[in-house]
């Protein structure tokens, strides 16, 4: 079973920390450039984390790719699809990405909000703290469908986020959280204003 418990040590032994998601994004007032909220689904329960993702100038001859937290695999596929589909030039840029919390996340919903961490920090254009990113991205840079897209959605809605950005082909409605569906990572950059 691939579940997850949050606990917290106290002096009488360990106690469950009833909303974990309130814990991965704590501070909700640092508007930095790179940061990105996505909620991914350990198990059976939903967790908002958040995404960091800092992009530099290369110093040495062969860019750097380091990942805390994120397949580094899947980092670097993300980055020539970013390359090839939506025209970001990272070459000659290291780029360092970071789940913050100490997760380890293999979750594919993961990917958009990887992708536009990278591009937010590249621009140094910072995304809003109440909007939600998630979506697998296809090779062709094209959207995937995340499963069980209303639990992430109420689990967002519950922590007062008001935007979410979604694959196109999503069918969820929710009456609190805006829903922006995008078809591409090319359309990613456009929305957000990043190149």
């Amino acid at each position: 079973v691939n579940e997850l418990g949050v606990f917290e040590m106290t002096s009488t032994g360990f106690k469950e920390i009833s909303n974990p998601s309130a814990i991965f994004i704590e501070n909700e007032d640092h508007q930095i450039a790179g940061s990105v909220i996505s909620c991914i689904i350990e198990g059976s329960r939903p967790f908002l984390i958040e995404v960091q993702a800092l992009v530099t100038k290369t110093v040495f001859g062969y860019p750097q790719r380091k990942a805390s937290g994120f397949d580094l695999n899947r980092l670097q596929v993300l980055i020539a699809v970013l390359s090839k589909r939506a025209k970001i030039n990272l070459a000659n840029q290291d780029v360092i990405l970071n789940v913050v919390g100490g997760l380890k996340i293999n979750d594919p919903s993961l990917d958009l909000a990887v992708c536009l961490a990278i591009t937010s920090s590249l621009s140094d254009l910072f995304i809003d703290r109440k909007t939600l990113i998630f979506g697998e991205v296809g090779l062709g840079g094209e959207m995937r469908n995340v499963s069980k897209l209303e639990l992430r959605l109420n689990e967002g809605e519950k922590l007062g986020f008001t935007r979410a950005i979604v694959p196109n082909s999503s069918s969820v409605i929710n009456k609190k959280i805006k829903l922006e569906k995008i078809k591409n990572i090319s359309e990613m950059v456009q929305l957000f204003k990043l190149k």
